[in-house]
């Protein structure tokens, strides 16, 4: 006689793990929800009130808006709003600005002249430029061939330059002709040309009227000549150093 096979019982309750799955997956979702709604509301407060102050004396928004203000009805603690960063701007950007700066540089050159405490003919000129104001010290009245130690008889002028010169952005560059030098202090024209900037720079911030924050020094060497390297008169307008009055931020060098 064949015997019955034993019929297996099935399981109606599986169902089960993966409702605990979706359940627990659901909670964890809900938990992360309240815990984003209960950010900081005092700094939110802080940020809101600091974009319009900010803002405001640049321009960019109305200081007086319909739109009520962001209240905090959990905590009764006065927001606390920053001051506004003001960024530097130069005294003037216009033409006369620098027009007036020139005329005066010409009357010091002209008195010295007559007082005959004067530097060499075209020692110091001026000469507009898409950047500023340029005020050219050439070597001829400055420096000793080589060197980028200032004369003895240059001093007062540069002093005197100093007072002249107004507290904005500038930039005082180096410049040598293209002839090779080789001393034992400098070894190439890159060696002078930054030194005579740092040397100028360093005299003119004796005066209290220009802020060291606002002076940029860099050696161009022969790179950047303003006449031919091929004449011997080319060459002497070549070896300067140069005063820019920048008519926006000084750059990074």
């Amino acid at each position: 006689m064949r015997r019955k096979k034993k019929q297996e019982h099935t399981n109606h309750d599986r169902w089960l793990v993966s409702y605990a799955d979706f359940i627990t997956l659901l909670f964890a979702f809900f938990v992360v929800l309240f815990a984003s709604s209960q950010a900081d509301k005092r700094k939110q407060l802080q940020v809101a009130a600091a974009m319009p102050t900010a803002f405001t004396p640049l321009g960019t928004c109305d200081a007086h808006t319909n739109t009520p203000p962001i209240a905090d009805s959990s905590a009764p603690s006065t927001v606390i709003r920053p001051a506004a960063m003001m960024l530097p701007l130069p005294p003037s950007a216009g033409g006369g600005h620098f027009e007036e700066i020139q005329r005066r540089i010409r009357h010091l050159v002209e008195r010295q002249r007559a007082t005959g405490k004067g530097l060499p003919p075209d020692s110091v000129t001026t000469r507009m430029t898409p950047e500023g104001l340029t005020v050219s010290l050439n070597e001829i009245g400055f420096f000793d061939s080589g060197s980028a130690e200032v004369r003895a008889a240059a001093l007062e002028m540069l002093s005197a330059l100093a007072e002249i010169l107004p507290d904005q952005p500038m930039r005082i560059e180096g410049h040598t002709d293209n002839v090779p030098i080789h001393s034992p202090r400098y070894a190439t024209n890159w060696e002078l040309s930054t030194a005579r900037a740092s040397m100028i720079a360093r005299l003119l911030l004796h005066g209290p009227a220009i802020r060291p924050q606002n002076v940029v020094a860099a050696g161009y060497a022969e790179f950047r000549p303003v006449a031919s390297n091929d004449t011997e008169g080319g060459r002497r307008k070549n070896r300067r150093v140069d005063i820019i009055l920048l008519r926006g931020p000084a750059p990074s060098q």
